[in-house]
């Protein structure tokens, strides 16, 4: 779900990830047409990189 959402509005996985300012640039980059691809990938690469933080924070409480 977070997946489609990082492809049409790229800056709303910023504030839904709770990383107001990176929204906020992101939201900017995303207003101009040449911007909207690279935001759209930020966004996606940003996405990944929460999921596996969220992972590993899993695993770790698992182990203790």
């Amino acid at each position: 779900m977070l997946v489609l959402v990082a492809i049409i509005l790229p800056w709303l996985v910023f504030f839904i990830l709770g990383r107001t300012w990176e929204g906020f640039l992101c939201l900017i980059l995303q207003l101009t047409v040449l911007g909207w691809i690279p935001a759209t990938i930020w966004a996606l690469i940003t996405l990944s990189r929460w999921r596996r933080y969220q992972l590993a924070l899993a695993r770790a409480k698992h182990r203790v």
